[in-house]
């Protein structure tokens, strides 16, 4: 049986007792540093210096990478956010299966690397435009908890042919 958070806005893969989970917090928490980031990539594209939004931008892309390949519990923000912020918050209700908000990053490096791209064909407003599609999904995760990966995540582990028993953790 699939446990999942009680709230009915979202629907979330719950770890089982004993087994491996993020503190469903964490992901926000990185989700706001770079909803950050990428308004300043934004800026400063719009501002005119080019160059270093594309640095910026480019960073950001390997941090997404990071995430995706080693995942959410290995990512620099998740450290930061175990190391400084956890220890001053009370436990979480329940730990979450880490498999949505890493697919989460797999989905944030398509988009920014086809802003990278872009810049690099030298398409107008090409950075500007995925910069600007990454911070609406991760300001929807961090302010509003509504995880845009993982709900692709969840809709394909339904509908991907793979059935209901996958999407038990």
């Amino acid at each position: 049986m699939t446990m999942t958070d009680p709230r009915p806005s979202t629907q979330r893969l719950v770890a089982r007792p004993g087994q491996s989970g993020i503190d469903p917090r964490s992901p926000r928490f990185g989700a706001g540093i770079t909803a950050v980031l990428l308004l300043v990539v934004i800026g400063l594209s719009l501002g005119g210096a080019a160059s270093a939004a594309f640095v910026l931008f480019a960073v950001i892309t390997a941090l997404f990478a990071w995430g995706a390949f080693a995942g959410v519990q290995r990512h620099p923000y998740g450290w930061l956010y175990r190391r400084f912020v956890r220890p001053r918050l009370e436990p979480p209700a329940h730990l979450e299966d880490p498999r949505p908000p890493t697919f989460a990053q797999d989905v944030g490096l398509v988009i920014t690397l086809v802003g990278l791209i872009l810049f690099l064909l030298g398409v107008p407003y090409g950075l500007v435009i995925f910069a600007a599609l990454a911070f609406i999904a991760a300001f929807l995760n961090s302010v509003f908890d509504y995880c845009l990966g993982c709900q692709i995540y969840l809709l394909l582990v339904r509908f991907g042919g793979r059935g209901r028993r996958s999407a038990q953790v």
